[in-house]
């Protein structure tokens, strides 16, 4: 069983701390959730997993496998096994989706056993076909011209095929309308065994309702502050943050907007 640990983990970005003690564990055949009110660390939480350099960890450790990863760059990263969606992709003029997920497959691969072109094109339109996408979104250059929900769908594309051991999604769903969110939810669902785990990142219960996942943490102030199963996301909807910060007896200031 594979696990993604993350201990006492500090984490600032121009001297200032945005992440003050996170503590994590997580492992393949779990789905874990992570909610919070606004600029509380969770997109931050994601990207330092996951390698961006823009961020300074100050103190603690995050493992995978037992392997500390927090020297490692994104892409030694990605090659152990992790994989980041991102709440906004980017666009890659000049390289096909389906020439960068067959680069990012073969990344992970023995140098001398590349994936063959046919295992590759029937696995593309196996995976293709269970998301709804039509061949030539995989021609068409990486996320260049795509709707929102075009990316969402091509971004679980991507983790379907290069099947890492954990993905982070960042809110994956933001944005989606209701037929976009059960197509992305229906990829994740897919990836669900004993071998994969994710970490999902979202504001909202709606994807909850889709992808029932086996714990939800809460996050506030740059820490996990309370963690359950998939009714503490329930009763966070019916309380808000600011009912559930009375009843965990917590002082963090909330803005309008969380509340």
């Amino acid at each position: 069983m594979g696990e993604l640990k993350i201990e006492n983990l500090h984490v600032a970005i121009d001297n200032q701390e945005i992440l003050k003690g996170v503590n994590l564990i997580l492992k393949t055949g779990e789905v874990h959730a992570i909610m919070g009110p606004n600029g509380t660390g969770k997109s931050t939480l994601s990207q330092v997993i996951m390698g961006y350099p823009n961020y300074e960890i100050t103190a603690g450790t995050m493992s995978l496998d037992g392997q500390d990863i927090t020297q490692m760059t994104i892409d030694e990263r990605a090659r152990a096994g992790l994989f980041l969606a991102m709440q906004y992709p980017v666009e890659v003029p000049g390289v096909t989706s389906s020439d960068f997920i067959r680069a990012a497959i073969n990344a992970r691969r023995p140098v001398d056993q590349p994936i063959s072109i046919m295992a590759f094109i029937t696995e593309l339109a196996k995976k293709s076909e269970l998301l709804g996408m039509t061949s030539d979104m995989t021609e068409r250059y990486l996320n260049e011209g795509f709707s929102g929900g075009e990316k969402k769908r091509n971004e679980i594309l991507q983790m379907l095929m290069i099947a890492p051991e954990f993905a982070i999604l960042d809110e994956i769903d933001s944005g989606l309308d209701i037929d976009a969110l059960k197509v992305v939810a229906k990829g994740v669902n897919h990836m669900r065994k004993t071998t994969f785990g994710a970490l999902m990142i979202t504001h909202y219960q709606r994807l909850l309702d889709y992808v029932v996942p086996d714990f939800v943490h809460i996050m506030m102030d740059g820490r996990i502050v309370t963690t359950g199963d998939a009714d503490l996301a329930k009763a966070l909807e019916a309380s808000g943050y600011a009912g559930l910060r009375d009843q965990l007896g917590l002082d963090i200031i909330l803005t309008d907007e969380d509340i």
